[in-house]
């Protein structure tokens, strides 16, 4: 028997290694609920479906020894079981040690936040979910977490917080009884918006510092850097950067720049944080499909800013290695600045990891980049550093990213990830930015792109390329299984 929700996932829209819903058209598609438990990883997303003849959510489970290769468990947690549906929070260990989920209902009149707590470490059976209703608040009213939950353990307390301008904080022992703290955010940051939320929030440690990574609903993901002033009960930021920029066409008048959107994270047992985001915007044909980002890992350098970098698993799925050495060449005759592209190979296949090494001395004060998906009648898509604006462009997103920020004799170095019609980019750990290309079956050419005067000396650069092996096994048994489709009864 087909199911309706198969007619709008065809295989062509199938992805080789990113985390993808088995099912039909789905939003929103929320990462939830991360852990790590004896050595498997689980992560929940959110999934609308019927139930009692009415939209409702659940949060799908799905489980992974490494978070690439993941395998769909029965639903759990779901209307049927918690009496109501599921929307935005987050997953967090309990000051004994159990794993939690935190959430808010998506519809009920007051829309609360609830706990539930697993009884296994399977995640297969967990208890009825409590409310969390905070005594006390700001005006002498209880305060109300009706938005985007978070909740984390220290200092003896759980401390929840839900989305807001203004977001205050409320405490527990006992997960039963809360009680209003304060405003969670000592200030916030003068590049942040008055009108920005702090909603689908994850607060954790990171190296020396505390990292709030979070979105507001206007302009996707973001996050701060601080310090948790245990005293005070506070946090106090000290740094605002963003991970999602608007694209052109984009409104800039009616801002829903949603392309990296809600994030989550999880600490795994090596001491990594690693985080995914729902691709919510990025692109109409996919834009309801519940496609998760590859999982990014974040860290703190020397210099107290972030880094992110892609996955170190993702290193096991390459095979069938090509390098390159080559040069861009400036036009000859042209009297002036003229861009020049060199064919370098044709890409055979739909997963590629390509490692682009530009030495510094180079680099500097150099328009450069590289087309991928190139044909005769395709330019295909541009990956670019443009030295004059600061920035580097995939397709029609643009982020920051300069080379003379990098350290002193640092090489750039682009790592780019190739799943069909998606391509994320990682520049020096410094910059990640993403883009989808539905034409991408029109050309398989790799061009490097150079632009420059005739005076200037040849560009040389080292390209490495792998084919990537498919980890979606688990995706296509879900499609035939469908062992992960909530009660709707």
């Amino acid at each position: 028997m087909k199911h309706s929700d198969e007619q709008v996932l065809t295989e062509e829209m199938f992805l080789n290694y990113h985390l993808m819903h088995p099912g039909g058209d789905s939003s929103p598609g929320d990462p939830n609920a991360a852990f790590c438990l004896d050595g498997i990883y689980h992560l929940h997303y959110i999934l609308r479906h019927p139930w009692r003849g009415e939209d409702s959510f659940s949060f799908i489970h799905v489980t992974s020894p490494d978070m690439l290769h993941w395998s769909w468990q029965p639903t759990k947690l779901q209307p049927s079981f918690t009496g109501h549906g599921m929307f935005s929070g987050t997953g967090f260990i309990t000051r004994d040690g159990t794993p939690a989920a935190i959430y808010v209902t998506p519809s009920e009149d007051p829309r609360r936040t609830y706990v539930a707590v697993a009884k296994d470490r399977d995640l297969s059976v967990w208890e009825k979910p409590s409310p969390v209703l905070p005594k006390g608040g700001p005006g002498g009213t209880d305060m109300s977490l009706s938005r985007d939950p978070d909740c984390f353990y220290t200092d003896g307390y759980h401390y929840a917080y839900s989305a807001a301008q203004n977001v205050q904080l409320c405490k527990s022992k006992d997960l039963l009884n809360w009680t209003h703290v304060g405003p969670f955010l000592q200030h916030d940051m003068p590049d942040v918006a008055t009108t920005e939320d702090i909603s689908c929030a994850n607060f954790f440690p990171l190296g020396n510092k505390w990292m709030l990574l979070c979105i507001s609903h206007s302009m996707g993901c973001r996050y701060y850097l601080g310090d948790w002033d245990a005293g005070a009960e506070q946090f106090v930021p000290e740094f605002h950067g963003r991970m999602n920029w608007r694209r052109r066409g984009q409104s800039l008048t009616s801002p829903v720049y949603r392309d990296y959107f809600a994030p989550e994270s999880v600490l795994t047992p090596d001491g990594r944080r690693v985080m995914w985001a729902w691709l919510c915007t990025l692109d109409p044909a996919i834009d309801l499909k519940t496609v998760q980002s590859l999982p990014r890992e974040l860290s703190l350098a020397e210099d107290g800013r972030l880094r992110i970098r892609p996955l170190r698993e993702l290193e096991e799925l390459r095979y069938d290695a090509v390098t390159f050495d080559t040069v861009l060449r400036p036009r000859a005759g042209t009297g002036g600045a003229a861009p020049h592209d060199r064919y370098i190979t044709d890409l055979d296949g739909e997963s590629f990891e390509l490692r682009i090494t530009v030495e510094r001395r180079e680099a500097e004060r150099r328009r450069f980049g590289f087309l991928l998906f190139v044909s005769d009648d395709s330019e295909g898509l541009p990956v670019l550093i443009r030295p004059e604006s600061g920035t580097i462009c995939v397709g029609e997103t643009e982020a920051p990213f300069a080379v003379a920020d990098l350290s002193t004799g640092e090489d750039v170095e682009l790592r780019i990830f190739v799943d069909k019609y998606l391509v994320e980019v990682f520049a020096n750990g410094r910059q990640a930015v993403l883009t989808a290309f539905t034409d991408y079956r029109r050309g398989r050419g790799l061009k490097a792109y150079g632009f420059r005067g005739p005076s200037d000396s040849p560009t040389g650069c080292r390209i490495e390329i792998w084919k990537l092996k498919p980890t979606n096994q688990g995706f296509l048994e879900a499609r035939q299984s469908r062992n992960w489709a909530p009660d709707i009864s």
